[in-house]
């Protein structure tokens, strides 16, 4: 056994529950602590000096100066693996081009997916590990990463074997998720729903044939994918075995009605969800995930988190790091503005990025600093945890530990 501290504080967040508001007089916050470990589990949260004492002859790693540590973070929405750049796409938007100006111009998702098809695979894998490395960096050390700039057989597939090994080549845990249904492709001769069958019947078969995802993820929008012939695509998915995830009321509202309808893990997006949505999510153990850096890279409103909480709702907080609408990749620093603008208190934000974004990814062994979980936290060199949101991304992580080993 290992035993890691003293700590000047360590926020376990034991406790607290996976729906609605948290105070910050909720926490647990234990002073001069230390975390057991063995086995790349937890085995116990407490005052350093009374687990040494209790535990004669342990391995020590002396923490010094002072520290506070939290559960590391997982970030349940990201777009990492892809190829090529959409600056010009951003410049466009803020000069005031609308969304089909710049699609007609070159830009737009479909750019991705040109880009991304282009790209050689040890290109792809190169540049996915570069990002997994600085969200690992931030103190995230669960990812989830998408497929959907293939968008045919051979680069949706290309873009899952490259996400699983990369898998291989980091400690961090990667969750990848089939989002082929992230628009109709220009190429593709046929209507939608022809689309979506194609994906079920020449797509999905061969990604759950090599074990590439277990996840598969749709984007209900005007300029996607329809809500009636989308419900149909995610439960003929689910009777295939797979868990399903949803894009949900980015623009126009009504898809989040069907996330829970069909049972999905979560709902992403959500800046256009209306009142009686988010009463229906509240109700439901379909997680409501927040995306700002989307609102952030688009100009648009943010999820109404405070609602969705005050409601009773499960809130995820991700950073739907992509090429086009959200390049910044910065979780913390997102979720900091999302708690400005929402007015969140500095519990809810925390559980937003740890244990119930764990739960929109269904995993419930980490995210908590708890007796049994996965030794995943992070280490802030400040004598007050509060200083990790209030410096809104400028404070750094000082170590990230990985299983109870530094990375």
């Amino acid at each position: 056994m290992k035993l890691i501290g003293p700590f000047k504080q360590i926020v376990t967040l034991a406790n607290l529950p996976l729906r609605g508001k948290l105070s910050d007089e909720q926490l647990e916050i234990i002073i001069d602590g230390g975390i057991l470990i063995e086995n790349n589990t937890i085995q116990k949260v407490g005052n350093f000096i009374a687990l040494q004492s209790e535990n004669p002859g342990l391995e020590i790693e002396t923490i010094e100066g002072e520290q506070i540590v939290l559960p590391a973070f997982v970030d349940s929405h990201t777009h990492i693996c892809f190829g090529g750049n959409r600056a010009n796409d951003f410049a466009m938007r803020n000069a005031g081009k609308t969304y089909l100006e710049i699609a007609e111009s070159g830009g737009g998702i479909w750019s991705s997916v040109q880009h991304t098809r282009n790209a050689s695979e040890e290109e792809l894998l190169s540049t996915l590990l570069e990002r997994i490395d600085f969200l690992i960096s931030l103190g995230i050390t669960t990812i989830e990463v998408k497929s959907g700039y293939g968008l045919d057989v051979e680069n949706e597939l290309k873009m899952l074997r490259i996400i699983k090994k990369a898998q291989g080549k980091t400690k961090a845990t990667l969750v990848p998720t089939c989002l082929s249904a992230h628009l109709k492709p220009r190429d593709f001769e046929g209507s939608n729903q022809e689309y979506l069958e194609y994906i079920i019947t020449e797509i999905l078969p061969k990604v759950k044939e090599e074990k590439l995802a277990g996840r598969v993820d749709i984007f209900i929008e005007k300029s996607a994918f329809q809500p009636e012939e989308s419900k149909a695509f995610l439960l003929k998915t689910k009777d295939l075995g797979f868990e399903i995830t949803v894009h949900a009321d980015q623009f126009t509202p009504g898809s989040s009605r069907i996330a829970v309808e069909v049972g999905a893990q979560s709902a992403d997006h959500l800046e256009a969800t209306i009142d009686e949505d988010i009463e229906f999510l509240a109700q439901s153990n379909t997680v409501a995930t927040a995306l700002p850096g989307a609102s952030l890279g688009l100009g648009e409103k943010f999820t109404p988190a405070r609602k969705l909480l005050d409601a009773g709702a499960i809130l995820a907080i991700a950073s739907d790091w992509n090429p086009g609408s959200a390049p910044m990749g910065n979780l913390i620093t997102q979720a900091s503005i999302l708690a400005t603008f929402q007015k969140l208190s500095t519990a809810e934000v925390i559980a937003g990025i740890t244990f119930r974004s764990a739960y929109a990814l269904g995993l419930t062994d980490r995210g908590r600093l708890e007796n049994g979980l996965k030794a995943d936290f992070i280490t802030f060199k400040t004598d007050n945890f509060q200083n990790v949101l209030y410096n809104q991304g400028s404070l750094t992580a000082e170590n990230v530990y990985i299983d109870g080993n530094k990375v």
